[in-house]
């Protein structure tokens, strides 16, 4: 509701007792963002959650009848004249008229929140309207309520000679103003100062407003008094409303969330200190792993090489079992082995905790790197520590999810009875039932760049029992370039939390489940929609690694490999960012024997406005098309498998069915621009269309556990794929493979001619002084040094016919070189490479060649 800038329930009361609720859990999820308007110039932002921010509130309430329509005219107030929003339901609005059967004694409160921009702001600092419904002679509850919590209670009415005893609050720190629109009636004029009477005469709506609107100005301008939502919990329980924080299991909730929050002063320290299994020892793991699957650097020496990766893994898995249960994840785990409703309170405390927490340092680090950045003699040193900082001061509930795996993994390799190991069986079956309740589980490590094996079997197989067996899964995933709304888009299409926004982005990839309800289970063929949410390709942290392709190339194969159908997420009508993605997957598609399935693939273009998109585009997605099946038919090629000639014999996409246009989600300028409902409608018919074909579809789904031997299995040939991930899409590795057989058939040459020149001095070697009499052994050392040094000069001189023959290939400048030119250095240290390798081998065959001779001179 507060998303689409609707008022959302402060006072809640209860139709049958009129007992009110202070909604204060309910609003502590609300997240705001504004601008402060500054006289330096320098536009400053401000970001938290809406219930701890000191922010002035107004209230409107009407006694007695009031020719004035209220919220409407709050409505007003709150818009800018160019771009109405009904924030407040009011009786012009459709179905505004009904009788009221629950709202009566309701309290709703809304914020405004200014951008920055003089020209568009309506205030210039952040106020909250509260909005009394019904009559407030008749809750004078609420009334003392709002005169304790208030900068200013604006009272709509004609006629105050009534009861007037709902004035009277000797707590009451607001200033009044009474807002009528005739002078004719009696006012009270000792509770009411003349100067506090807003009268509507012969004037329109937008000079009243405006008239209104400075009054609220003039009030949030004079050092009101400020309340937090959080702290008007002590004034409501005072005056006799319930506070639904209160309960039992959140108060128990808090305290335990508080338990681990409390003692955080550096979020890196604690990491460091309170996490460190999954810290840089498994970032090294990683890597190490990788590397002993593809033996990127192994040279000739294979073994020695299998052995010291082995070893280096052994020696860091063996670090991680000395570090202790930290006192951190001892409060983590009893957190979650509480009851149900007990552990879902824990979780959201400790999110809400670590939230604000993680949002403080950001908010600190940003402000230190911007006056760094602004510096004239910047200091690069500190510039590089601050942005790894940034990178690394975001805590959350995932990262001890992550802890939990790694300790978990650890005790997987001690003996089955030992207590470490049963200390943590449990452990599983407990992140199992937060699927279950809808908890996203993380699947991908995106610090790590990997998948803790041992941990998500055991979590999917627990999974499979807790639901009986009945555990039929269709996986959807979403995939596209950073920050272009793929967790909107899911929350949207799904009703689920998935984190969203623009500072801190999801990192690897997320899994949730929701549960299909029994009267869809037969039609959909499954128990559970997986949808997994992915961090966003091409990100500016990675793009300066030269690792970036590998890592954007491994999780697009992985997620669309798992998935029965994939979104793929585009921003504008350009698809040019995700075409080189998909090559890449198409490609690894065809190397890997695992891949077996062929996903369904929908191109959803976001922010694109134009009611005619979709005929607009028809060329695009026709030009589109065509450079996809160019790129299967080069792929194909490489592999040998001229059986694909089509990006549709790969992967089941319609380019006039599958794809779809949706308008941007603001309407406006935020933060108070409503959502579009173009927006929503446009998702709800994409659910809908979706559903709609999943309804139809004959493919059949797998169990949980059939998803894991396939993630396990597509997981393996992601790690053992060595060649096709590293580049940016299929047409630069088919340059590069094309420069690749020419570099053979140079590097075939050079090992011949060396070869055939160590045949020809091996056999001189070996008839040393055959023909003459009285020769003198020791020459011959004499001679292998010669030999070795026109050995060294032959070497040289043919390295350098290497490097001569790269130089005259890059000079071509035609578009395959082009492609491939930032690998030239690559080639160049591989000719140096071979020289080295050469040299080693010919100075051995020499060597040995003399020995023999020597030998043989000896036995005569």
């Amino acid at each position: 509701m507060s998303l689409c800038q609707f008022a959302v329930p402060l006072l809640l009361p209860n139709c049958d007792t009129q007992q009110s609720t202070l909604m204060l859990w309910a609003m502590r999820d609300l997240v705001k963002k504004f601008g402060l308007h500054s006289l330096a110039g320098d536009r400053t932002f401000v970001e938290g959650r809406i219930v701890e921010m000191d922010i002035p509130m107004v209230s409107f309430v009407r006694l007695g009848e009031s020719s004035l329509p209220k919220s409407r005219t709050l409505n007003k107030l709150f818009s800018n004249p160019h771009q109405h929003n009904d924030t407040f339901v009011h009786c012009e609005m459709e179905s505004g008229d009904v009788p009221r059967r629950i709202s009566d004694g309701l309290v709703e409160v809304s914020w405004y929140l200014p951008c920055g921009n003089t020209n568009i702001d309506m205030f210039t600092q952040p106020v909250a309207i509260a909005n009394l419904r019904g009559d407030g002679r008749l809750f004078k509850t609420q009334m003392s309520f709002l005169y304790e919590t208030s900068a200013a209670v604006f009272i709509f009415s004609d006629d105050l000679e009534g009861d007037l005893s709902t004035l009277n609050n000797r707590e009451s720190r607001a200033e009044l103003f009474l807002v009528t629109n005739s002078q004719s009636k009696t006012f009270n004029k000792e509770t009411l100062w003349e100067t506090n009477v807003i009268i509507k005469r012969r004037q329109n709506d937008v000079e009243f407003v405006k008239t209104l609107r400075g009054h609220v100005k003039g009030v949030i301008g004079k050092n009101p008094h400020n309340m937090k939502v959080e702290d008007m919990a002590a004034v409501a329980r005072r005056v006799g409303i319930v506070v639904d924080e209160d309960c039992t299991e959140c108060t128990n909730g808090r305290t335990n969330a508080e338990g681990i929050t409390q003692s955080i002063l550096d979020v890196v320290e604690f990491k460091k200190d309170q996490l460190p299994l999954h810290g840089e020892i498994w970032k090294k793991i990683s890597p190490n792993e990788k590397d002993r699957c593809r033996m990127r650097h192994a040279g000739k020496d294979i073994v020695s090489y299998m052995r010291s990766l082995q070893t280096k893994e052994e020696a860091l898995r063996e670090k991680q079992p000395q570090r202790a249960f930290s006192e951190a994840m001892g409060k983590f785990t009893a957190g979650i082995s509480q009851s149900g409703t007990q552990r879902l309170y824990f979780l959201k405390w400790l999110k809400i905790q670590l939230d604000t927490l993680s949002r403080h340092n950001l908010s600190t680090l940003r402000e230190q790197y911007k006056v760094c950045c602004g510096n004239k003699t910047q200091n690069k040193e500190e510039i590089a520590d601050l942005d790894e900082q940034i990178s690394n001061c975001s805590l959350g509930p995932e990262h001890f999810f992550r802890e939990l795996g790694q300790i978990y993994e650890c005790a997987c390799s001690l003996p089955e009875n030992n207590p470490a190991r049963q200390q943590v069986q449990h452990l599983p079956a407990l992140c199992a039932q937060m699927l279950l309740d809808g908890f996203p589980v993380e699947l991908v490590d995106g610090d790590a760049s990997n998948i803790p094996m041992k941990w998500i079997k055991e979590v999917l197989t627990q999974l499979h029992q807790l639901v009986d067996t009945k555990s039929k899964v269709l996986v959807l995933t979403v995939l596209g370039v950073q920050s272009t709304g793929k967790s909107t888009l899911l929350n949207t299409m799904f009703g689920v939390q998935f984190a969203v926004s623009s500072g801190r982005c999801t990192r690897g990839a997320f899994m949730l489940l929701n549960k299909v309800s029994a009267e869809l289970r037969l039609e959909l063929k499954c128990d559970f929609i997986m949808v997994i949410d992915t961090e966003g390709l091409k990100s500016h942290e990675l793009a300066a690694l030269e690792t970036s392709y590998e890592h954007d190339n491994e999780l697009a194969t992985l997620v669309i490999g798992l998935s029965d159908i994939t979104i793929i997420n585009i921003a504008m009508e350009n698809s040019t960012e995700m075409k080189d993605i998909l090559q890449i997957v198409v490609h690894a598609f065809l190397r890997m024997k695992e891949v077996g399935k062929k996903p369904r693939c929908l191109f959803v273009h976001q922010n694109v406005s134009d009611m005619s998109a979709h005929d607009s585009n028809m060329r695009d997605r026709k030009k589109l098309m065509e450079q996809l099946n160019e790129m299967t038919r080069v792929a194909a090629k490489m592999e040998k498998k001229l059986a694909y000639s089509k990006f549709t014999d790969v992967m089941d996409y319609n380019p006039d069915k599958d794809s779809y246009y949706i308008p941007g989600l603001w309407h406006g300028t935020p933060p108070m621009a409503p959502v579009n409902a173009g927006y929503s409608e446009a998702v709800y018919e994409l659910k809908k269309t979706l559903i709609g074909s999943l309804q139809t579809s004959d493919n059949i789904r797998n169990s949980a556990t059939e998803f894991l031997r396939w993630t396990q299995s597509l997981w393996n040939a992601v790690k053992f794929e060595k060649f096709i991930f590293r580049f940016r899409n299929s047409y630069v590795a088919d340059a590069y493979t094309d420069l690749c057989t020419q570099y053979n058939t140079w590097e075939c040459s050079f090992q011949s001619e060396m070869n055939n020149w160590l045949i020809t001095k091996e056999t001189k070697v070996s008839n040393f002084g055959v023909t003459e009499k009285n020769v003198q052994i020791n020459l011959l050392r004499t001679r292998l040094r010669e030999l070795l040094h026109e050995a060294s000069k032959k070497l040289n001189e043919e390295e350098q016919t290497i490097l001569s023959n790269l130089d005259k290939y890059f000079k071509k400048k035609d578009s395959k070189v082009r492609l491939v030119e930032k690998y030239k250095q690559d080639f160049q240290t591989s000719a140096n490479s071979l020289r080295q390798q050469m040299e080693t081998s010919i100075k051995h065959s020499l060597e040995k060649a003399v020995e023999i001779r020597e030998g043989m001179e000896k036995v005569k």
